[in-house]
């Protein structure tokens, strides 16, 4: 058996959790650009800001991190164009949104935030991509979150079963405490997209590691199966790529429970990708690379190996899926032996695997043989 795992237990009284907790921090960097660019104009200067370049050029894997990074290349956006001035009223307009929010103890999905702008005139944007990387280059710019900017995409993170007691101060500031496999119905623990501290406070659990799950069938195979008691695992549908949220639950606790963290996906490119992104980060958030990305964790499978060994029912790889493979093989984040092994295993035999193919050996196989086994060979159990 494996040692017993530390865990952390409460430390705070009720009456100190029920306390709001807020980032007296968070919102600070906005209001300081707002004063360079107020002092620019005072002092009759054509207002501009310095911002990183978040350019292919200026992201690099670290190898000793394990995580894409920002370089140190910079940019300048000024006002002396059109482009430029209509670029930083729009991030100013944005700055004081987010400052409104926060007195009013309000939050806005990315999506209600593309609307809003329909009232600011010439700064409106014109489509919600170009306010989406606006928000992206305030978060470089400040180095705070999105979610500290009380803004939020439509959808929540991952749900959560497992021996995992959490408190969560919900959106009246009451503070509750909420066990993830006692206290929550069949659909699990719902993350909410912010996952902080001031948000969600790990109290303890039992749990020897945290296995996260590509899809909601498998998820619900291995909670139906009571994989989280029999094996005392935390599980985690991560509902397809995972959110900011879920990624970022996810090093949370391996930060603070010291659990390891396994990725168990469909045997395909883009699952190989959703891997990579949990461990790795990806260039799209490289700014958030030190938040996000979990290099510890480890990829399960499903792999072209499993799908040879366990005469997995299979589909033939796409013209797509082949392009994508052979991109991997230049992607530093699959730069190991055992991953170029497979990957051009894959490519060799053309073939590809969801988790459910599982399957064709019966409902119970997968938590009675398949995930132990391999988390045996892991030395995960």
């Amino acid at each position: 058996m494996p040692p017993k795992r530390a865990r952390p237990s409460a430390t705070k009284t009720d009456e100190e959790a029920d306390q709001p907790k807020i980032r007296a921090d968070a919102l600070a960097p906005t209001l300081d650009l707002a004063r360079q660019i107020h002092s620019q104009l005072v002092n009759g200067e054509i207002p501009r800001m310095r911002l990183p370049l978040r350019t292919k050029q200026n992201i690099a894997f670290q190898s000793r991190e394990g995580v894409w990074k920002l370089g140190k290349a910079l940019g300048t956006r000024s006002a002396r164009k059109l482009d430029g001035a209509l670029m930083l009223l729009r991030t100013f307009y944005l700055v004081d949104f987010i400052n409104e929010m926060s007195r009013d103890r309000k939050t806005s999905t990315l999506r209600e935030l593309y609307y809003i702008s329909e009232g600011w005139e010439e700064g409106k944007f014109h489509s919600e991509d170009e306010s989406n990387l606006l928000i992206e280059d305030l978060e470089v710019m400040c180095e705070r979150l999105r979610e500290e900017f009380r803004l939020h995409p439509e959808e929540n993170g991952a749900s959560v079963i497992g021996d995992l007691t959490i408190r969560e101060r919900n959106r009246k500031g009451i503070v509750k405490k909420i066990n993830c496999r006692d206290d929550v119905g069949d659909g699990g623990y719902s993350l909410p997209f912010n996952v902080e501290k001031e948000k969600i406070d790990f109290v303890g659990t039992n749990a020897k590691f945290v296995i996260a799950i590509e899809c909601g069938g498998m998820f619900d195979r291995l909670a139906e199966n009571g994989f989280d008691e029999e094996q005392n695992a935390v599980l985690i549908h991560l509902k397809g790529q995972p959110a900011r949220s879920t990624r970022r639950f996810l090093k949370r606790m391996t930060e603070e429970l010291k659990l390891p963290v396994v990725v168990f996906t469909d045997g395909d490119p883009w699952s190989f990708r959703i891997f990579a992104s949990v461990a790795f980060g990806a260039i799209k958030t490289a700014h958030l690379s030190n938040y996000l990305a979990t290099p510890s964790a480890e990829f399960l499978g499903v792999t072209a190996s499993d799908i040879e060994n366990y005469e997995l029912p299979s589909d033939r790889l796409t013209d797509q899926d082949i392009r994508a493979l052979q991109a991997e093989l230049t992607d530093p984040r699959f730069a190991t032996s055992e991953w170029r092994a497979e990957i051009e295993l894959m490519l060799k035999n053309g073939k590809k695997a969801e988790q459910q193919s599982l399957a064709k050996y019966g409902l119970n196989y997968v938590t009675e043989h398949y995930l132990p086994d391999k988390l045996r060979e892991m030395g995960v159990l």
